[in-house]
């Protein structure tokens, strides 16, 4: 099981995980050994709450595809076994991201007090520019 966040796990039986040869530059290593990991995890067939789902696949985010799979690939290690643990760390700061609920903003209104201050300060700016603009006659 993948932890996320309190209750909420994922089985690992619904994440696939496939070994690939890693790309760029390191020698005969690259060429030889599948260290890279390659990651799908299906949205839609997942375990998650259909909450979670819904906000996973409407998270305009470029690894989750059209079809509502979350495609991860980690390569930036040498080892297969801190690649996988980087996939998996990388679903789940995704999948965590989207359980935390945004507080609701209640809307406030200014106090009778601050009002009257703000119009007290326009008044006197407006006096101000008119003294400004007003020449006695010479």
């Amino acid at each position: 099981m993948l932890p996320i966040k309190g209750k909420i796990a994922i089985p690992l039986a619904e994440i696939e995980l496939h070994a690939i040869r890693a790309q760029g530059a390191g020698g005969q290593n690259v060429n030889k050994v599948s260290s890279a990991i390659h990651l799908r995890f299906d949205i839609h067939a997942s375990s998650l709450p259909e909450e979670i789902k819904a906000r996973l696949l409407a998270l305009g985010d470029q690894r989750i595809s059209g079809d509502g799979v979350v495609v991860i690939k980690a390569q930036t290690e040498r080892s297969q076994e801190k690649n996988r643990a980087d996939a998996l760390e990388r679903l789940q700061v995704l999948v965590r991201g989207v359980c935390v609920t945004r507080k609701r903003r209640v809307p406030t209104k200014p106090s009778v007090s601050s009002v009257k201050k703000r119009l007290d300060t326009k008044k006197k700016q407006g006096v101000l520019k008119k003294l400004r603009r007003e020449r006695p006659d010479v």
